[in-house]
């Protein structure tokens, strides 16, 4: 009957939902909405950030890294997902991995550093 929740109506009311849940701080619940909407609409980039800060936030960080690294293989400029790749692998103890994705994040916000 759970699951049912998570999945009952519109993909756009189920996006909505996630989003108060999140918004909430309900990480965990937000993550389980947006699981199967992610499927359902792999395409969007939307959802399926907002699952990888889901995850972030609820230390799933191995789920936060392959979810961040599908959206920046699909979109290399995305600089939030950059920017979240890089804390996500900083968080995990992996600073040198993390590196190169923050300083593309910084480059495609216009951060750029003075030398």
């Amino acid at each position: 009957m759970e699951q049912k929740y998570y999945t009952h109506g519109t993909a756009a009311e189920r996006w909505e939902r996630a989003r108060m849940f999140f918004d909430a701080k309900e990480y965990a619940t937000a993550a389980r909405i947006l699981d199967d909407l992610v499927e359902e609409v792999p395409e969007q980039v939307g959802p399926r950030l907002l699952l990888a800060r889901s995850y972030y936030h609820s230390a799933q960080l191995r789920r936060a890294e392959a979810e961040l690294r599908t959206i920046v293989e699909r979109d290399p400029v995305e600089h939030y997902a950059r920017l979240m790749l890089g804390r996500t692998l900083e968080r995990q103890g992996r600073s040198a991995e993390a590196a190169p994705h923050l300083r593309m994040a910084a480059a495609f916000a216009g951060d750029f550093q003075e030398s």
